[in-house]
């Protein structure tokens, strides 16, 4: 499994265009062949900061996410609205195990 974590910095509050954005991606994401889990959330402390969190049953499915058409157009947004930093680590994994 491939699991991607990690935060987005906005440097800005986000405008509604932006998070409309954002929802349409994950939902599109989350329909995808492959896709375990898509999650984008804000930071209760920062809400200018998205915290990120991806799970991926393998490289071939994030290869697909990657070059498929909502992620371009999430990209474009991105791109027109850039955030102040972003840190993104892509971790290869088991499934993990229930905790408690």
């Amino acid at each position: 499994m491939i699991q991607i974590n990690g935060t987005i910095k906005l440097g800005r509050t986000m405008d509604a265009a932006t998070q409309d954005a954002i929802v349409a991606m994950v939902r599109a994401s989350r329909a995808e062949d492959g896709c375990l889990d898509y999650t984008f959330a804000r930071d209760l402390a920062d809400p200018d900061t998205l915290v990120l969190f991806e799970r991926w049953r393998d490289r071939d499915a994030l290869a697909a996410h990657g070059a498929s058409a909502h992620m371009a157009e999430f990209q474009k947004v991105m791109a027109a609205n850039p955030p102040a930093s972003r840190e993104l680590r892509i971790y290869e994994t088991d499934d993990g195990q229930p905790l408690g």
